[in-house]
């Protein structure tokens, strides 16, 4: 979606700023956030693409406002009420009504376990056997869409030609795990010139790279 958290290339919000040896956590309530979303997670009611797109999907003024893990509790609050395990009295009163269904209770995530989820790796990739839709060295074009879902297509590259520099191979097509929907799509590697997407004032030599899905993509015309 186009929303306050797809800033690239905009202009007029200053410096990115940065803290030298930045702590994991500034704040104790942060570390709890952090748990307490990967222990509602657990819980199979929503992906982490949904996640993302109950964090993305805050008034622009309120998102641009909050803190890092302040857009967490937002989206967390968000999806614990959308998908009922929580109701607006228990948020409101921080007490529970009532203990787990048991087959909740069986999924909640033990603190001996964090240590094996969080290093988890390439659990989005998937074993269908799907065709590549393009090859290294292609020209394509991101597709010009601009949806109200959440999508992993940054809208400075909407429209814009590249060529496809590798193929990660399968994985979860995230636009539509967002919804709820688990297909499987090649993940390409797409360089940019920095003139095609920034006009001729950037630097002649100067590429970004962005991953994405076949979905995101068409061949370039040419």
């Amino acid at each position: 979606m186009n929303g306050a958290h797809d800033l690239g290339g905009m202009h007029g919000l200053g410096p990115i700023e940065w803290e030298v040896d930045e702590p994991v956590f500034h704040h104790e309530w942060e570390r709890r956030i952090l748990a307490l979303t990967l222990a509602a997670g657990a819980m199979g009611k929503w992906n982490i693409d949904i996640s993302r797109h109950a964090r993305e999907n805050q008034p622009p003024a309120q998102y641009l406002a909050n803190s890092y893990y302040q857009t967490w509790l937002v989206g967390l609050e968000k999806l614990l009420l959308q998908t009922g395990l929580i109701s607006a009295g228990e948020l409101a009163s921080g007490r529970s009504a009532g203990a787990l269904p048991d087959a909740l209770a069986a999924r909640v995530l033990k603190a001996d376990q964090m240590a094996a989820v969080l290093s988890r790796g390439d659990q989005f990739r998937m074993a269908d056997e799907v065709a590549a839709k393009f090859a290294v060295g292609e020209s394509v074009r991101v597709l010009n869409n601009h949806p109200t879902h959440h999508t992993r297509a940054p809208r400075y590259t909407r429209g814009h030609c590249g060529v496809v520099q590798r193929d990660h191979g399968v994985f979860v097509f995230a636009d539509a795990n967002a919804q709820g929907n688990k297909l499987a799509q090649h993940i390409y590697s797409v360089c940019f010139p920095a003139q095609e997407l920034w006009g001729d004032a950037a630097k002649a030599n100067d590429c970004v790279y962005v991953d994405l899905w076949d979905g995101h993509l068409e061949a370039a015309a040419g």
